[in-house]
């Protein structure tokens, strides 16, 4: 099958991007279109007008900063995969981008096409939630900053005005040794995660866990932050009970079921992965620890 015809635009720029957004009836932004053209094929999704935004510059890019860092929406998903520079402060990333796709889709995607989408499955939308993520939308009368927690609206539908564009996103960086982890089930590589699961934790100056996040992906209608988990863990010295009765805290009630895998496979799976999850983001925070001369 092939799309309905439609007109094609060419953005040069933002303002101009956001000028045509405004003025076109039915239109859709194209970055990647590595979801939207094979929707688009199939007839899933019907538009008369296509903006690409492949020619605007000014929305790619990575920029470091002390809390954070911001990461253009046009970016390739293979671009923020190979930054050293993130790879170095937030090791998770290149962990979690490996697993999208495979190079062909990585060599394309973007950053904010993923988070735009809003696969429950995406790892950039796990990323996101486990980072408090902050999304930057413009639109005619400025721009406004989302919180990722606010940004799901419902299976796939992200808080985006009809005329606003996503320019950009801001990760929150964890501090220099913190462990982290990230991992995903699936019935072949480069298929959607059954689920995924990614942890960070830091550790205070007796080994007790003074920070955690957990997130949990492919699960239901987006990331799902384990909050009662990271409740759990917090303060604690870990040991293995401890993350035995993480993981059974991760069989949470609003992971479903579908035509994949029953709801009760998913929960015991999550249940197992959270638990493996967290046993080697621990790990990774001691041996962190022991190379800065700690004394966890």
């Amino acid at each position: 099958m092939k799309a309905a015809p439609f007109r094609y635009h060419r953005a040069e720029s933002l303002a101009e991007a956001s000028a045509m957004l405004a003025d076109l009836d039915n239109a859709r932004l194209l970055s990647g279109g590595q979801s939207l053209m094979a929707m688009m094929n199939l007839r899933y999704v019907i538009v008369d007008h296509l903006i690409d935004l492949n020619p605007v510059r000014e929305m790619a890019g990575v920029t470091s900063h002390d809390s954070y860092f911001e990461v253009g929406a046009m970016t390739r998903q293979r671009c923020l995969l190979n930054d050293d520079a993130v790879a170095a402060h937030s090791p998770i990333f290149r962990a979690a981008l490996s697993y999208v796709g495979h190079l062909q889709t990585r060599n394309r995607g973007t950053v904010g096409g993923s988070l735009a989408h809003m696969d429950p499955a995406a790892e950039l939308m796990g990323l996101a939630a486990l980072t408090d993520a902050e999304i930057t939308l413009t639109g005619p009368t400025g721009a406004r900053r989302v919180a990722i927690a606010d940004f799901p609206q419902g299976y796939m539908t992200p808080d985006i005005g009809f005329d606003e564009i996503l320019t950009t996103v801001r990760f929150a960086r964890w501090p220099a040794g913190h462990g982290w982890d990230f991992r995903e089930f699936a019935q072949r590589h480069g298929d959607f995660a059954v689920v995924g699961v990614g942890s960070l934790l830091t550790l205070d100056s007796v080994g007790a866990i003074d920070r955690a996040a957990v997130v949990l992906i492919g699960v239901g209608d987006g990331p799902l932050r384990l909050v009662e988990v990271e409740a759990l863990l917090t303060g604690v010295r870990p040991d293995t009970e401890l993350f035995r009765a993480a993981g059974e805290a991760a069989r949470h009630p609003a992971i479903t079921g579908d035509a994949l895998v029953s709801a009760d496979y998913r929960r015991q799976l999550a249940a197992v992965m959270v638990r493996r999850s967290l046993t080697d983001a621990y790990r990774r925070a001691r041996a962190a620890i022991g190379k800065e001369g700690g004394h966890a």
